[in-house]
C-alpha cells in the first residue's frame, strides 16, 4: 500500500502538566524548524494548558 504524503508530517501534541498525548496535527517541517507549542484543552487537567510537540 502506498504511503500518504501527509503521514510523514503528523506530530503529537503532549500536555506539559500531565504529559498526556491529547492531539495530533500536521506541520510543514521545511518551513518550521522549532517544536510547536500551542494552548489546548486537556481532558485530564480539565483546563487550557500549553501542549508541546512530542517525539514519535
Amino acid at each position: 500500500m502506498a504511503e500518504s504524503k501527509y503521514s510523514k508530517n503528523i506530530i503529537k501534541l503532549r500536555c506539559k502538566e500531565c504529559n498526556k498525548t491529547n492531539y495530533y496535527t500536521r506541520k510543514n517541517k521545511k518551513l518550521v524548524e522549532k517544536k510547536i507549542e500551542l494552548n489546548k484543552f486537556c481532558n485530564k487537567c480539565r483546563k487550557h494548558t500549553p501542549h508541546k510537540e512530542a517525539k514519535k
